[in-house]
């Protein structure tokens, strides 16, 4: 007995874990266990813990095998097939050919409905003034009373205009320090001037001293140049030709076929860049009248002021225009506004030349008056010639 006290003992020291209790069970209990009594006497709650021992296992097996699975799975594997979305047709390419033949059938029908703008380049207008032994303004001339020339070939008269057309008119002013004692009389001038102007007319003004500069755009307001010209300061020196170069330039903006220059000035040129051979090429290329008045000193001491009315007279002649001298500048306001009547009553001859040469070269104008009987001799004023076209 007491041996086997003593295995007891050393089975109780060391007691057995795991033994089965029956091979329908399928769990492993301890029999030392207090609940495997209670389990044997309850064979429903028996029941119940094979089922939850059946699922931990399974649940076991899921995660011993699916997150090991999961662990190893790369993102790049994973692929989305995109939808496949239907292209729509393609519209079939214009064939060049039959686009050709199209824009010239289109072509050909306007050409058939529509008459096609024609421009008469070879015709020359000639602007004609005619003064009385007085220098007063003879108007009333028909048609019949003038001739003209090109070179000494006579040619035909067209078309005759005695109208008062819009202008396109630029004022050129001399600001120059010599013009101290007059400027207040020269800006009356120009107020007298614009008071015969059209009210279609368009206008710019340049002022210039030691250079030329452009005071106001073209405008219809004669009120904008009359404010501007009030800031006009005398100072420095005379730099004529430059402003002239600069207004015949200006006229290229021009929207009217009449196109006149006015300059008033106390004198010649001390301050150019331009030379007055350069100044009479350009002026005689241009379709621009220019006329001038010219108030002088009777004693001028400098070389440029005593050819200064000279100056003047050539460059207006060249154009058709005239330039008027005065000696009291208290006339400035008569003379201003016997030259805008002028322009408003000129005669504007129109020819297309017998022999038209596209040379480039210059082609001299002479035009002769027919007067009426019992007139006293009159003076013509008309532009000496023009460039043919180069092409």
């Amino acid at each position: 007995m007491a041996r086997l006290r003593g295995e007891e003992g050393r089975r109780s020291s060391r007691p057995e874990v795991g033994v089965r209790s029956g091979v329908r069970s399928g769990c492993w209990v301890s029999p030392w266990d207090p609940t495997y009594g209670w389990l044997r006497k309850n064979p429903a709650s028996l029941n119940h813990a094979r089922l939850f021992a059946g699922l931990a296992l399974a649940l076991f097996a899921l995660t011993y095998w699916c997150v090991p699975a999961l662990a190893q799975t790369d993102v790049n594997d994973v692929h989305i097939d995109p939808r496949v979305v239907e292209k729509p047709p393609e519209a079939a390419k214009p064939d060049l050919l039959t686009a050709t033949t199209a824009t010239t059938t289109a072509a050909a029908d306007l050409t058939a409905h529509v008459r096609p703008l024609k421009v008469d380049v070879d015709l020359v207008l000639v602007p004609v003034t005619i003064t009385d032994p007085m220098n007063r303004l003879v108007t009333g001339l028909d048609k019949e009373n003038f001739q003209l020339f090109e070179g000494n070939a006579t040619q035909q008269i067209r078309t005759f205009s005695a109208e008062d057309a819009p202008v396109s008119l630029g004022v050129i002013f001399d600001s120059s320090g010599s013009m101290s004692s007059k400027m207040d009389r020269a800006k009356d001038a120009v107020v007298e001037f614009f008071k015969t102007a059209n009210p279609q007319d368009e206008f710019f003004m340049i002022t210039f001293s030691d250079e030329p500069e452009e005071v106001s755009d073209f405008t219809s307001s004669v009120d904008e140049i009359q404010n501007k010209l009030v800031f006009a300061v005398p100072r420095r020196r005379t730099a004529l030709l430059d402003a002239i170069y600069m207004g015949v330039s200006k006229m290229r903006q021009a929207k009217f076929p009449k196109k006149a220059l006015l300059i008033i000035s106390d004198g010649g040129d001390n301050h150019s860049r331009y030379t007055e051979g350069e100044i009479r090429s350009l002026v005689k290329e241009a379709d621009v009248m220019i006329y001038a008045i010219g108030i002088y000193d009777r004693y001028a001491s400098a070389v440029e002021e005593r050819l200064g009315p000279q100056l003047l007279s050539d460059i207006t002649e060249l154009t058709g225009g005239r330039a008027f001298t005065i000696d009291n500048p208290n006339d400035l306001g008569d003379v201003a506004t016997k030259i805008g009547v002028e322009l408003r009553n000129q005669y504007v001859l129109g020819y297309r030349p017998t022999k038209v040469m596209h040379d480039g070269k210059w082609r001299k104008i002479k035009v002769k008056l027919l007067p009426p009987k019992g007139l006293p001799p009159l003076r013509v004023y008309a532009r000496t010639g023009y460039y043919a076209p180069a092409e």
